[in-house]
């Protein structure tokens, strides 16, 4: 079972966190999930079990337990979303404006 695992602090690595999750059941992959850009840790990251009710038992323990000073938020992982590719968002236009109108741009206020 793929388990969802919030709200981590920075301090933690992969191998805290295997040997937090090792406590209830064979753990197969710990992934910390970073931003692509930066390569900074974003705060959560993925745990493979592939017992299901040791994964359960883990997700029951851990969930809301303080490690390294903070609260983990512990789950069972829902599937990817699939989003569109370029960054864009669906409606998203630039703020409001309508940029195929033509003509020139006045200004919203007079700065005298």
């Amino acid at each position: 079972m793929n388990i969802y695992v919030g709200r981590i602090s920075r301090s933690v690595n992969e191998t805290k966190l295997k040997e937090l999750f090792e406590q209830y059941g064979q753990v197969t992959s710990v992934k910390l999930i970073k931003d692509k850009f930066t390569g900074e840790f974003k705060g959560f990251a993925f745990v493979d079990m592939p017992e299901m009710d040791d994964a359960q038992a883990a997700i029951s323990a851990l969930n809301g337990m303080n490690f390294e000073g903070q609260d983990l938020v512990v789950s069972e992982a829902r599937p990817r979303e699939n989003r569109p590719m370029g960054g864009h968002r669906p409606g998203g236009n630039g703020g409001g404006r309508d940029f195929r109108s033509s003509g020139p741009r006045t200004p919203r206020f007079n700065r005298f």
